[in-house]
């Protein structure tokens, strides 16, 4: 029997390219069917800046949510744009979406805090089906299709072996706009996970100075930093590197600094599911 993992896009724009590029990649790993990649048709509208407007990407993550012949559902890429539908999506769920796993970052984090909070159990940061195009695509990829097919714990962030507690992981400028609404989930007791990409230093700064100041954030066990890539220059210099901001506004808040996390917006990127281990 096929394991079918349904690819919707919730934001920006994807590409036929790249669904081709998946194709072949998934046809070449499992020859036997075993695995397929199955796309939703309405990932490749285009509205825009959007894959879409708002009502069909709505009604394309909904399909695959809830049609009991998808066994998972994979975020095609991120942008922007999952925020404009993620409560629409989240409260049109039937129970045998609950059964599901999900998959993604980026953008796609809006949704993913969205099912968190709604109590979704299988609910995970991880490689988009876009990250096939990276220089490391068919392993990046694979640490995805293991986790979203049964689980697997090899391509896990590291710190959760040894880690008990709870953890999530987001984008940085992702977590920080969702605090106050009505998607922001109960992180209490948490290890957050945060990166970053194509941003300045100083709105990394801001950024940190905003989270932290929430009485919600105030009240995860700890922050760990991935990786801030692709660094919009700063003239002057911003004078911090990415941890020393994060250290200073942890310190600041009292929120335990607890080291650094193998995530970030590359082919290293690894999986953290939602919740207890």
């Amino acid at each position: 029997m096929t394991f079918k993992i349904g690819i919707v896009a919730a934001s920006s724009r994807f590409s036929r390219e790249s669904a081709d590029r998946l194709t072949r990649f998934m046809a070449e790993r499992y020859p036997a069917g075993e695995v397929a990649a199955v796309f939703h048709e309405a990932s490749f509208l285009t509205h825009g800046h959007f894959a879409g407007d708002d009502a069909a990407r709505a009604r394309a993550f909904i399909d695959f949510a809830n049609d009991p012949r998808i066994d998972a559902v994979w975020f095609a890429r991120g942008g922007y744009g999952s925020c404009r539908i993620a409560e629409t999506v989240v409260g049109a769920m039937t129970p045998e979406a609950r059964e599901k796993r999900y998959l993604g970052y980026s953008d796609a984090g809006s949704i993913l805090a969205a099912l968190y909070k709604a109590g979704f159990p299988h609910v995970a940061h991880g490689p988009m089906a876009s990250d096939i195009n990276r220089r490391t695509g068919p392993e990046t990829v694979q640490r995805s299709i293991d986790w979203l097919v049964k689980g697997g714990t090899k391509g896990v962030e590291p710190s959760l072996a040894t880690d008990p507690r709870p953890a999530v992981a987001f984008n940085l400028t992702i977590i920080d706009q969702l605090v106050g609404t009505a998607l922001e989930p109960d992180l209490t007791g948490h290890v957050l996970m945060l990166e970053e990409v194509s941003e300045a230093l100083y709105r990394i700064d801001r950024m940190m100075f905003h989270l932290t100041g929430q009485a919600s954030i105030r009240r995860v066990a700890g922050i760990r930093l991935g990786r801030v890539s692709d660094i919009t220059p700063n003239d002057p210099d911003f004078g911090m590197t990415p941890e020393e901001i994060v250290r200073y506004w942890c310190a600041r808040s009292g929120v335990p600094y607890l080291g650094t996390a193998d995530i970030g917006h590359d082919g290293d990127n690894k999986v953290v599911p939602f919740g207890p281990r």
